[in-house]
């Protein structure tokens, strides 16, 4: 199972910091999770909650190009927020090409997956790049939410790690969809996800999380991969 760090090493660090991915490649993750937002004056900012109003206060967030620069060979989960029950929410997906466009500058797409909350974000992401891995992040991967994202050409499902079991785990790999989990800081959890067979798990503490898994060194290579 692959360990990702949730907003980096987030609880070593503040959470989507240089500082969290730097420390979370450091630890041994095999990748990390990190949220992006488009900023009215149009810049990619790292940043989970919505960004304020005022152009004055977006000081202080980093922005992709320098996180994406920090995460060594590590996978990245690219998680695109855009809302429609959140405050900035773009219909247009304005945020799709400039996200893209920026990964493509830091390292093989092999690297990357793209997800989303939003079901019309991240299949604009998958038409303006099939090269690149999509997942639908849900709060369950109901069977509805597996057929749809299976039909849609997307290779994972994001379900919140409570509400997964190994009936679960089984539904999705039936229907050739890798199954990361968010997010999972129990040692006892982990494992049990990963007997299941969960593909990856994001979580806080990832130099706990590569313990409780009898690991403390990367693979020499690791990528995101749907199940065989």
């Amino acid at each position: 199972m692959l360990v990702i760090g949730h907003r980096g090493a987030s609880v070593a660090a503040a959470e989507n910091t240089v500082q969290a991915f730097v420390l979370a490649d450091a630890m041994g993750a095999d990748g990390v999770e990190l949220d992006v937002r488009l900023a009215p004056d149009g810049r990619l900012l790292v940043k989970h909650d919505p960004l304020p109003t005022a152009s004055g206060d977006l000081a202080g967030y980093p922005e992709l190009r320098e996180v994406l620069a920090v995460c060594g060979d590590m996978l990245v989960n690219v998680e695109i927020k855009n809302s429609a029950d959140e405050p900035g929410h773009d219909p247009s997906g304005a945020v799709v090409e400039p996200t893209i466009a920026e990964m493509r500058l830091h390292g093989s797409i092999d690297r990357w997956i793209i997800s989303s909350f939003d079901w019309d974000t991240i299949e604009r992401c998958r038409a303006a790049a099939p090269d690149i891995a999509t997942a639908y992040l849900v709060m369950e991967a109901t069977a509805d939410v597996i057929e749809q994202t299976a039909s849609a050409g997307h290779v994972a499902v994001h379900p919140d790690e409570e509400s997964v079991t190994a009936e679960t785990v089984a539904a999705c790999h039936a229907a050739g969809l890798a199954i990361n989990t968010w997010t999972c800081n129990d040692p006892d959890r982990l494992k049990e996800l990963a007997e299941w067979g969960v593909d990856g798990a994001c979580t806080d503490v990832p130099d706990i999380a590569l313990t409780a898994l009898g690991r403390r060194i990367s693979p020499a290579e690791v990528r995101w991969e749907t199940p065989a």
